[in-house]
């Protein structure tokens, strides 16, 4: 981004912060930033705030929430800009909103759209290569999320129900870039992880024992005291322990924090599944970059067990992260057995060539086109076909676009779009 619009969007921040009345000062606001699982960590955050009565605002890539009604988001980008974050947080504030949980994306943050959020706890998800490129490599992508754990030394104080808040950092110490996040200064840091990497004090980490996952829940403990958790995928347990450490530094109580944890029971578009009476499974997910798509195939592998998982996948256009196409490609033909590649949002890039270099991975792999390998940039057809190859048993994953609304396409036009939609479309018709 050039320095004229850096200046710019900071200006704009500015304003709109002063003109709907600071109210980030009036709120306790928590931070969520990483790579994957940030969507469904502040869903977790927000149901363990809300077991002790207060009203909680959300703001996600996949929700909306001020505290009087919850939406999805149907705006296409992660925090929204031109000073609607500070508009729809005066809203929050205005209905009773004790607390507001934000997600935090990087391309927010270069765009000066957490200016005057005042965050009180920053939460560390994971790192992965996403979005680099847009930064000018890893190193200035990771200053970039970095810049709200900065921040928060020299954030307003707030005093909220007559309690001064902490200042806390939050972070997967299990990701190799923990230390870079945790060395910021703040009144408190936790660590969580399934394995202790002694960064910080015992009793500042959250340490997860797994006892057990399936399709329906994932049940694991943390000091001998069980958590419920009714999402799929081991990997939600570590964002389930981002919400049980806030819920701690907050002060709430270990049954309520429990309550909250097992009380969602879907965040949609994240590993939903879809019903529709057919005899395998859908599996709608959002998983778009290396890490989600990793950590979503390999749990779908554990529940297959000697079925197959036919993986719909793709990549955005726009010149964004090209770099990781071919690596999505292969991870796909690794740990899906057949592969059928479409469209997500070309832009005005050719969808054909994005599509021909992720396939370039898949081959890799050792699929081979028309045998386990499906080029289909038609995303309906492309749907329409994975759902076609399913057999008794088989999983069927369709990724990349999760809740988003539509597929952006050359001159800005967009088509309006629902992945669960078209499936069950799909299904019935089928």
């Amino acid at each position: 981004m050039n320095q004229l619009k850096k200046i710019y969007h900071f200006f704009i921040s500015i304003f709109y912060y002063w003109f709907y009345g600071r109210p980030g000062r009036k709120m306790i606001v928590i931070g969520v930033t990483g790579t994957k699982g940030k969507s469904t960590t502040c869903r977790l955050i927000a149901t363990v705030l809300e077991q002790t009565g207060e009203k909680v605002g959300v703001m996600s890539t996949v929700e909306f929430q001020d505290g009087n009604r919850r939406w999805l988001n149907d705006r296409k980008m992660t925090m929204l800009g031109k000073g609607e974050i500070h508009k729809m947080m005066a809203v929050m504030l205005k209905n009773g909103c004790r607390y507001a949980v934000i997600e935090t994306s990087s391309e927010g943050i270069l765009q000066y759209r957490h200016f005057g959020l005042h965050y009180d706890i920053c939460v560390f998800t994971n790192l992965g290569t996403e979005h680099q490129e847009r930064h000018g490599g890893f190193e200035n992508l990771r200053a970039d999320k970095g810049k709200i754990f900065a921040g928060l030394k020299n954030s307003a104080i707030k005093s909220i129900g007559g309690k001064k808040i902490q200042k806390t950092i939050i972070v997967n110490t299990d990701d190799e870039n923990a230390k870079y996040f945790l060395q910021f200064e703040a009144d408190k840091k936790i660590g969580y992880g399934y394995n202790d990497q002694y960064l910080l004090d015992k009793n500042d980490f959250l340490c997860a024992r797994l006892i057990m996952s399936d399709k329906e829940k994932t049940v694991f403990e943390i000091a001998n005291n069980p958590y419920i958790l009714n999402l799929a995928g081991v990997f939600n347990v570590y964002n389930a322990l981002a919400a049980i450490a806030v819920g701690k530094v907050l002060g709430i109580s270990e049954n309520k924090i429990s309550e909250g944890i097992s009380k969602v029971i879907k965040v949609e578009g994240r590993m939903e599944f879809i019903e529709e009476g057919q005899n395998f499974k859908v599996v709608v997910d959002y998983a778009h970059e290396i890490m989600s798509l990793t950590a979503l195939f390999e749990t779908l592998r554990n529940m297959a067990g000697e079925n197959k998982i036919i993986g719909v996948i793709g990549s955005d256009g726009g010149g964004r992260d090209k770099g990781k196409r071919f690596a999505m490609g292969e991870i796909a033909g690794k740990l899906c057995d057949q592969v059928v590649i479409t469209d997500v949002n070309c832009f005005d890039e050719d969808p054909k060539e994005i599509a021909e270099m992720i396939a370039l991975g898949v081959r890799k792999s050792g699929k081979k086109d028309g045998e386990n390998l499906f080029i289909i940039v038609d995303r309906f057809e492309a749907i329409k076909k994975a759902l076609k190859l399913a057999r008794t048993g088989d999983i069927v994953a369709v990724t990349a676009k999760g809740t988003e609304p539509c597929i952006m396409v050359a001159n800005g036009r967009r088509i309006p779009w629902d992945d669960r939609e078209v499936v069950k479309k799909i299904l019935k018709e089928s």
